[in-house]
């Protein structure tokens, strides 16, 4: 049965080195899947190939049923999906709400659509939804640059959710995150599970948030998938404990 994305033998190679190494896993429509593995297991390589930022050196990705495979991230974006990386996206010198219009701004269809549009795009609303969902009213004038890591990381999130994407993928969301932050994102993103049916990819090391957000965790060691399956047997799993141990 189709999922909401169906990865199918994805490999990636650089000369010797097999970053992918046979990868296959689908995600369901409303589904949190974790992505777990020791630095250099090939998680965000992976990312990059289901999202077009490289091309996969062979294997398939359906979205919806629909072939994807090495379309650029722009047109994987208004097809409906939507990404996080583990760096800043944000615009520093730009308010929080400017950096959401800015970043929907890329999603209108056309270059005149762009020109002649209102001077918020169109887009205040939905900018103004995501302040209020993501509980950014408090800064949200102030310059992103001058918030501390954890907020511009909620800002950075804000900015993938705002062309509704029916499927996202975060890389390590947490990284760099102060503990209270951490709660008001896992909390936010099950939110968005059970309300909005969201569905996420979510490459994180740290483990008690993955256990807590994830009905599945993957984890991945040499490019490749060690175990798949519900979080308390991947904790369980003697061959993730080792992966673990060997780093």
């Amino acid at each position: 049965m189709t999922g909401l994305l169906d990865v199918t033998d994805i490999h990636k190679s650089y000369g010797a080195i097999r970053a992918v190494d046979g990868v296959s896993f689908n995600v369901a429509a409303g589904e949190i899947l974790g992505v777990i593995g020791p630095n250099g297991s090939g998680k965000t390589t992976l990312f990059n190939t289901i999202l077009g930022q490289v091309a996969p050196s062979s294997g398939k990705v359906l979205f919806e049923g629909e072939d994807i495979t090495g379309l650029p991230p722009l047109r994987l974006a208004r097809r409906g999906i939507g990404r996080t990386f583990q760096s800043l996206q944000v615009f520093g010198k730009l308010s929080v709400r400017d950096n959401l219009i800015a970043a929907g701004q890329e999603f209108l269809d056309t270059p005149a659509r762009r020109l002649f549009s209102k001077p918020d795009a169109g887009l205040g609303q939905r900018a103004d939804e995501m302040i209020a969902l993501f509980k950014l009213g408090h800064v949200a004038k102030l310059a992103a640059g001058s918030l501390s890591y954890g907020q511009q990381k909620l800002v950075d999130i804000a900015m993938a959710f705002i062309p509704a994407p029916r499927l996202v993928l975060l890389d390590e969301p947490c990284a760099g995150v102060n503990p209270a932050l951490i709660e008001d994102l896992l909390a936010l993103l099950l939110q968005l599970n059970s309300q909005q049916g969201g569905s996420f990819i979510v490459i994180e090391h740290n483990m008690d948030f993955i256990m807590r957000l994830c009905g599945r965790v993957m984890c991945m060691a040499q490019g490749a998938i060690l175990a798949i399956g519900p979080g308390e047997a991947i904790r369980a799993n003697p061959a993730v404990l080792e992966a673990y141990l060997g780093d």
